[in-house]
């Protein structure tokens, strides 16, 4: 998994899986989930990040028995 704020603009991207990406879902507004071929969430952008995520505070959970 990687989290990569962007650079060029302001936007997060949370990588879940080396996948290629072929369809995306709104999640809600300025959250968009992206999907493989199977539907499975690969991505999660978050646009307007700096209005929603603390970059200061940013504390990522993984569920135990999940593998990373």
């Amino acid at each position: 998994m990687r989290i990569e704020p962007s650079k060029d603009a302001d936007v997060l991207v949370i990588r879940l899986r080396d996948y290629m990406i072929v369809d995306s879902i709104d999640l809600e507004e300025g959250i968009i989930a992206h999907l493989n071929e199977k539907g499975d969430v690969v991505e999660i952008k978050i646009l307007d990040a700096s209005k929603t995520v603390d970059f200061h505070e940013l504390v990522v959970h993984i569920p135990s028995g999940v593998v990373a």
